[in-house]
């Protein structure tokens, strides 16, 4: 038996392997996949980091890495390349035992569970949330449905028809529900269970030493774009993933999700991911890399991706393609502490605060959809929905939110699908905040083993002294 059992390989599941193994437990990390470090390892190398002074204790310690490595100040460097994340996070696991290609769970006396999906929720009998919640739910003003027709970087600028013409609605578009005249409904601030997108970010090069070219999936058919041509005809967009050079180390660019067509997925495929099962996750998945390889493929044969390619020397086992798959919204637990909106836009103190959270609250785009526009004549017209950034000030975050309610379990920690709104879970999900909670849970863990106690009655004084202890900032 081990003092303590980390599910999930990810920067959260590292650092709450490394805390627990340095207060002195035994540690067991336990990783389904074949990798360490989840997505700072997976592609998502331009890392939202908020205000850096709230990032200490292990998150900092991996930005120091980082920054030695590249010879490079501290936070100078917008991330580094994936192959570069994973070496600096396992060279950080020296003492722990750790388990890839794994999902068994050995016996321990606390789990943590560090998964993107919140995997351990279901199988410990703990109560979850997955996808929006209403407004009326914790008296959030940015909860729900969002309206379609809002400007902004990441929806259309020009009026686009979402359908072909036969009538039928374009692919990547999905059907909104309609109302009782049959037109779109609006239904603002619904819950409906809807998830940030999910994508792949690839890292690109321009250097042609270590370029490996896009090709495209086997079934492409460059018709299932049609909305994506329309657009760049009426736009004339010459740059649509808005690549930047050298913007991270040798050559290469983390590609994130910009502009109203781009690696986001919008057809609300990602709803079947949270609570499915292998199949239907694998299904998902694979999905999702075949519309990447076609998106770019239809890119690259228009000349849009001139120079680029795909960057051989990362993800070489396959295929230059990540191996992680961004799942932004998993299973979010329903624990002793909901954090909510009002915890970010109105911050208070809370006594078992374990770390400080900093950036906007970040919610992607939720679908692609349609509605009639307000004019003279009735026009339909595509739409991305969904997307919010709200700028918040340094925030603390409560340890009852890693802990279930003693009723429902006394030896699980949960510091990625933590107990939030699915509006708060909007900013702490941001990789280096969730570094910060996974440190606070190993400490947490190995205190809670060492004592015998339930995680319900860690000595929270004695927890935040450690924090202090180990750099974790705690208050501005």
């Amino acid at each position: 038996m081990t003092d303590v059992a980390v599910y999930g390989a990810t920067a959260c599941g590292v650092a709450a392997a490394v805390a627990a193994s340095e207060a002195g437990a035994s540690v067991v990390l336990v990783e389904p996949g074949c990798h360490i470090g989840g997505m700072v390892s997976g592609g998502l190398s331009w890392t939202d980091v908020g205000d850096t002074r709230v990032l200490g204790g292990f998150a900092r310690r991996f930005y120091a890495a980082v920054a030695r490595r590249y010879d490079a100040p501290l936070w100078s460097l917008r991330g580094p390349e994936p192959h570069v994340a994973e070496e600096l996070l396992a060279a950080m696991l020296d003492g722990v035992d750790v388990r890839l290609g794994a999902g068994a769970l050995p016996d321990a006396a606390v789990y943590v569970d560090a998964s993107y999906e919140g995997d351990l929720l279901p199988r410990f009998g703990v109560p979850y949330a997955v996808g929006r919640e209403p407004r009326e739910l914790y008296g959030e003003s940015w909860a729900g449905r969002q309206p379609a027709w809002r400007p902004g970087r990441h929806n259309f600028r020009v009026r686009l028809s979402p359908f072909a013409e036969d009538g039928s609605l374009l692919p990547f578009v999905r059907e909104p529900e309609l109302d009782e005249r049959g037109w779109p409904a609006e239904r603002l601030g619904e819950g409906d269970g809807g998830l940030q997108a999910y994508g792949f970010r690839v890292c690109l090069t321009d250097r042609p030493e270590n370029s490996r070219p896009f090709e495209p999936p086997p079934d492409y058919d460059e018709r299932e774009f049609e909305l994506l041509r329309r657009h760049l005809d009426a736009t004339g967009d010459r740059s649509p993933l808005g690549l930047v050079r050298d913007l991270l180390p040798n050559g290469k660019c983390d590609v994130n999700s910009i502009g109203p067509f781009s690696l986001n997925l919008l057809d609300g495929s990602n709803r079947d991911y949270p609570d499915g099962g292998d199949e239907a996750r694998a299904r998902v998945r694979e999905h999702h890399l075949r519309y990447t390889r076609a998106f770019l493929w239809f890119l690259a044969e228009r000349g849009l991706l001139h120079g680029w390619g795909l960057a051989a020397d990362e993800f070489e086992g396959t295929d230059g393609w990540p191996h992680q798959l961004y799942v932004r919204d998993g299973r979010r637990m329903l624990g002793a502490y909901v954090l909510r909106e009002r915890d970010l836009l109105d911050a208070r103190g809370h006594d078992d605060v374990v770390a400080i959270g900093s950036y906007n609250i970040d919610i992607r785009e939720v679908e692609r959809t349609w509605r009639y526009l307000p004019e003279y004549v009735r026009e339909a017209a595509v739409f991305n929905e969904g997307y919010l950034s709200v700028a918040v000030a340094p925030y603390p975050i409560p340890y009852r939110s890693l802990t279930p309610r003693r009723e429902h379990g006394e030896n699980l920690l949960v510091p990625l699908c933590l107990s939030a709104s699915h509006v708060a879970f909007g900013s702490v999900r941001m990789e280096p905040t969730l570094m910060l909670l996974g440190h606070a849970a190993g400490l947490a863990a190995a205190q809670a083993a060492r004592r015998g106690v339930a995680v319900q009655d860690v000595d929270v004084d004695t927890l935040q002294d450690a924090l202090r202890e180990a750099g974790q900032v705690l208050a501005l």
